[in-house]
């Protein structure tokens, strides 16, 4: 069960979003099968941050389908706009069916654009959200910065990312359940294999913890924290622009 102790060489970032369109029709059930559910208490947990700021308009970069973008609707009072950016055209197609099932759907919109160019006007947005989607950003620096430069003074960012466990038994069999389980399930059920080898390596080659917070505080934002979630497999991200 020994996990390699060397990080896999950090994957390209260039074309991630055409991984994402072939997997689209079995992405929202890898997330909740492959975290054992997790993924929804961890966006729930986002949501619950920002509701207690508050905001009319809000905006989740890298949506994906847009399950971020309805737990933020489901318990932020007050939402007058809720907008899911993603460069996956197939991803937002599925998130799209989502929406138009959703009691909220009058209030919610999904636009293709890019994390390093989001087609939003400068200080507009209350409220930002970005998970598990920082990491596929080419130039994290320049995404934070566009996300600072798209909010009001005073607006909040939360960004989940997954991260590694501190202790030290925990990450050997983190490790070894990213790097040899998830990616022969996840390509089982999806039918693309390197969507999952992916995965793993984007994870294991990130900054995270303090490095992470570092980089926001360098790009617009401050009081910046950084919270482990379950046993630090997933980190919650927070800060002021």
């Amino acid at each position: 069960m020994n996990a390699p102790k060397t990080k896999p060489e950090t994957p390209s970032r260039n074309d991630a979003w055409r991984m994402f369109d072939r997997i689209a029709h079995r992405y929202d059930l890898l997330n909740h099968l492959l975290s054992l559910g997790q993924d929804i208490l961890w966006r729930r947990t986002v949501a619950r941050r920002l509701a207690r700021a508050g905001g009319r308009h809000v905006l989740d970069i890298a949506t994906g389908t847009g399950d971020q973008l309805f737990a933020m609707c489901n318990r932020i009072p007050g939402i007058e706009t809720a907008v899911g950016i993603d460069r996956s055209p197939q991803m937002l197609a599925h998130g799209a069916r989502k929406i138009d099932r959703h009691p909220d759907a009058d209030k919610m919109a999904l636009v293709l654009g890019d994390a390093l160019k989001l087609p939003v006007r400068s200080q507009s947005i209350c409220l930002a959200t970005v998970t598990f989607g920082i990491r596929n950003v080419t130039e994290t620096s320049r995404g934070l910065s566009e996300i600072a430069r798209v909010l009001r003074p005073g607006g909040q960012v939360v960004i989940l990312e997954f991260s590694l466990p501190a202790n030290q038994l925990l990450r050997r069999l983190y490790l070894f359940y990213f790097r040899h389980i998830l990616p022969k399930i996840g390509g089982l059920i999806s039918g693309d294999s390197y969507a999952y080898q992916y995965l793993n390596e984007t994870v294991e080659t990130f900054p995270y913890g303090a490095a992470f917070g570092k980089l926001m505080t360098e790009n617009g934002f401050s009081s910046v924290t950084a919270t482990p979630l379950t046993f630090g497999v997933a980190t919650v991200y927070q800060g002021v622009k």
